[in-house]
Parts: C-alpha cells; sequence; structure tokens
C-alpha cells in the first residue's frame, strides 16, 4: 500500500471537497421543490386546521424559502460554497422541524404532534448526510437530532398536556402516546444518526482508498514507462555504434589518419551520449552537439561528398528533446538516402519554436524513397520515444522533402525543463 504524501492528502481532500459543494447545490434544488410542495400541502390543510397552526405553517415556510431562495442568490454565484453552508443548512431544517412540531402541540396537542407524520423528516435529513457531510459534521448533526427530538417530548411531559399510557396498543388506539414508542423513537434516532455517520465516515475512506490505488497505479505506469523509454534509448546506441566500427574498420587500412580521427569523434560521441544515459530529455543545444560528433566522423568518411547545414533559431537551443533523438534520423538520411547516390549529397537540419511547440526538420536531398515507407529501428524508435514521452501531443510526418529526398518533421511541447510538456491537447497526426 502507498503511503499519500501531504500533496496527495491535500489533492484527495479537495476532490472530497469539490464533491460535497455539487451535492449541496444538488440538495439545495432538491430543498426547494420539497418546500413547494410543502407549500402546496399547506394550501390544501388550510381550511381543515385551526387558524394558529396555518399561522405557524405559513411563518415556517416563509422563513426556509427564504433562506433556501437567499443563499441561492447570495452564494451559487462564487465558484466554491461556503464550508459552513451545508451544516448550517441541516441545523436550520432540524430547528425548523423541531419548532414545528413543537408549535402543532402547543396550539393543538402533544400527542397528535409526536404521532404527526412529519416526524419522520428527522430521518429524511440523517439520510441526506453522507452526501454533503464530514463525518464530524455528520456526528454532530445526528447528535442535535437526538437532542432536539429529546427535548421537545420533555418540555411536553413538563407542560402537562401529555397525556401517556404504558401500553403501545392502547395508545395507538387513543389519544395518548406510550413512553416506550417515544423511547423507541429516540433510539432508532440515535442508530439512524450513527448509520449516517458511518456511512460518511466509510464514504471519505473509501476516497482514500481509491486515491491510493490510483496513486499506485499511476506510479506503477510511471516505471513501466521509464523502462520501456530506456530500453527504446538503449536500443539505439549499439545501433549506430556498430554501423560506427564498421566505417572505422573500413578506413583502418586505406586511410589511417581518417580512421584514427573518426575513433577520436567516436570517443566524444560515447562521452557525450553515455554522460546522458539516465536523461530521457536533454537540451536541444546538447543535442546538436552529439550530432555534430557523429557528422564529424561521416564527414571524415564521404569528405566532399556530404554538406551539412543547421538552421536553428538561438531560442530554440534551451527547449528538451529527447536524448539521441536526431542522431539516428541523420543516420538513416546519410546511409539511404545520400549514400546511394555517386555525387553524393547536402543535408539540413532545422529547429524552430512554433506558438506552443518545437518544430525539428531533418532533410536530406537523396535518392528519396518509394511508397509504402518501411519504417527501420531509427525512424520507428523515434515514433515510439515521442509517443511514450508526450502522448497525443506530438507530430512526425516523415516522407518526400518539397524538393525531392527524403525529410522527417517532428513537433513536440515546447519546454525548457524535463516533464514539463503539459497535457496532451492534440491528436497525433504520424504517417507509416
Amino acid at each position: 500500500m502507498v503511503t499519500l504524501g501531504r500533496s496527495d492528502l491535500d489533492h484527495q481532500q479537495r476532490l472530497l471537497a469539490t464533491e460535497r459543494d455539487r451535492a449541496e447545490r444538488l440538495l439545495n434544488a432538491v430543498r426547494l421543490v420539497v418546500l413547494i410542495l410543502l407549500v402546496g400541502a399547506a394550501l390544501a390543510y388550510a381550511p381543515q386546521l385551526p387558524r394558529a397552526l396555518n399561522i405557524v405553517n405559513a411563518a415556517l415556510l416563509a422563513i426556509m424559502l427564504s433562506w433556501t431562495l437567499g443563499q441561492h442568490r447570495l452564494f451559487y454565484q462564487r465558484e466554491r460554497l461556503p464550508s459552513w453552508l451545508s451544516v448550517t443548512n441541516s441545523i436550520v431544517e432540524i430547528t425548523t422541524l423541531t419548532a414545528l412540531v413543537a408549535a402543532y402541540g402547543v396550539a393543538y396537542s402533544p400527542d397528535l404532534a409526536l404521532k404527526a407524520p412529519i416526524v419522520a423528516a428527522y430521518f429524511v435529513i440523517l439520510a441526506a448526510l453522507p452526501v454533503a457531510s464530514t463525518t464530524r459534521m455528520a456526528a454532530w448533526v445526528s447528535a442535535l437530532v437526538v437532542v432536539e427530538y429529546t427535548t421537545l417530548l420533555i418540555a411536553f411531559l413538563a407542560s402537562g398536556r401529555l397525556t401517556t399510557v404504558l401500553s403501545p396498543v392502547a395508545a395507538s388506539s387513543s389519544g395518548a402516546v406510550s413512553p416506550l414508542d417515544e423511547g423507541a423513537k429516540i433510539l432508532l434516532l440515535a442508530c439512524a444518526g450513527a448509520v449516517a455517520t458511518y456511512a460518511t465516515h466509510w464514504q471519505e475512506r473509501l476516497s482514500r482508498r481509491v486515491s491510493e490505488a490510483a496513486r499506485e497505479s499511476e506510479q506503477l505506469q510511471a516505471r513501466l514507462d521509464q523502462a520501456k523509454l530506456q530500453a527504446l534509448r538503449l536500443q539505439l546506441q549499439p545501433h549506430f555504434l556498430f554501423n560506427t566500427l564498421n566505417t572505422i574498420t573500413a578506413l583502418v587500412h586505406r586511410d589511417p589518419p581518417s580512421a584514427e580521427r573518426m575513433v577520436t569523434g567516436l570517443s566524444e560521441l560515447l562521452r557525450f551520449s553515455l554522460g546522458a544515459a539516465g536523461e530521457q530529455e536533454v537540451r536541444l543545444d546538447r543535442e546538436l552537439e552529439v550530432l555534430r560528433h557523429y557528422l564529424d566522423i561521416q564527414l571524415v568518411r564521404f569528405s566532399d561528398r556530404l554538406s551539412v547545414k543547421f538552421d536553428i533559431e538561438p531560442a530554440a537551443r534551451d527547449a528538451m528533446v529527447p536524448g539521441l533523438l536526431l542522431q539516428p534520423l541523420v543516420e538513416n538520411a546519410i546511409k539511404h538516402g545520400i549514400t546511394p547516390r555517386v555525387t553524393g549529397g547536402h543535408l539540413h537540419i532545422s529547429g524552430r519554436r512554433l506558438d506552443d511547440m518545437l518544430l525539428l526538420e531533418v532533410t536530406d536531398d537523396g535518392v528519396g524513397t518509394r511508397e509504402p515507407l518501411s519504417e527501420g529501428v531509427g525512424l520507428g524508435n523515434a515514433r515510439a520515444r515521442l509517443a511514450s514521452l508526450y502522448g497525443a501531443r506530438h507530430r512526425l510526418d516523415a516522407g518526400p522533402g518539397p524538393n525531392g529526398g527524403f525529410q522527417v518533421k517532428i513537433e513536440i511541447p515546447w519546454h525548457t525543463e524535463p516533464g514539463q510538456s503539459g497535457e496532451p491537447v492534440i491528436a497525433a497526426g504520424a504517417r507509416a
């Protein structure tokens, strides 16, 4: 099990707070609908109720409607509701319900008030607690329900107007109430409150476990991605090393000074590439330095049959790119485009910023390629690494150049710090 750090816990709490905020907004809408229905019921019952009860109903419904509509006007235009609003709504609902039952008892009779179906609304309030409450708030509101109802019952008993009989059966067929029934009701309210509090606590605990599982999954995926990228990177090193050693071997007897210069260039190339073995991304300036060491080797080999031009914007040199991205593309251009030409050819390497993207191009004027394009190690490796590092937010196009030959165009997110490439926002447009 992964132990969540402070930032992870804060993130989880923010997510919970956001969901509770949404739930509270929905509950307020439901509260408004229920109040409108209660207004209709009060109007329907009005002719059958004493004037005092009608006044109580009208006063309490007016207060609740004013509060419900008022908080919508005051708070619901904000991005986040006040943290105290949820508990305040529960207190207002419970106290209003208690006041309504008390008013019925005063204006008519306590036994009628205690037997009225409206008392069941306490359970509805408790049932809604896990949706928008914290565990502490749910426990506090649950205790408030029991305390208010118990206080109400004691007040009725103290008034002397409440008729009681011990037998619940006798109480159900008369105007009296049974202490056993009322005790059971208080016990049920306490149980319902305990269930609501536990449900809220269970929800929070489940959220933490889901966050931990998600975090563990992300870390595992990150390790898998890192291993995949490292494997792709290691695939390149023996690839160009083998080809370079073959070239040196061919020159050892035919042109020893050139072979010696190539060995020196190879040592510099290995020093730079191995020095960045643990880095998936390097600055473009460093990538170009490695590429120049490779090209120094190839210029010895091709002499005047190869010319190279760099066209790199100064600002682009600070951008981060995958390490050893350009070398295999340049190698492909030399091997498949320029080498088959008797007269050699020209290689053009460019880099520039395009809005929030970095555009890299490797173009040669060699023999080109026939469709369909068959990808080798270099191009296939580059495509796989870009997809792993940048997801959908990259583009790799490979095909005939604008003036013949072959061209590879790469677009990746512009960033100057490792791992800060941003969220994917566009789909890949790579061709085969």
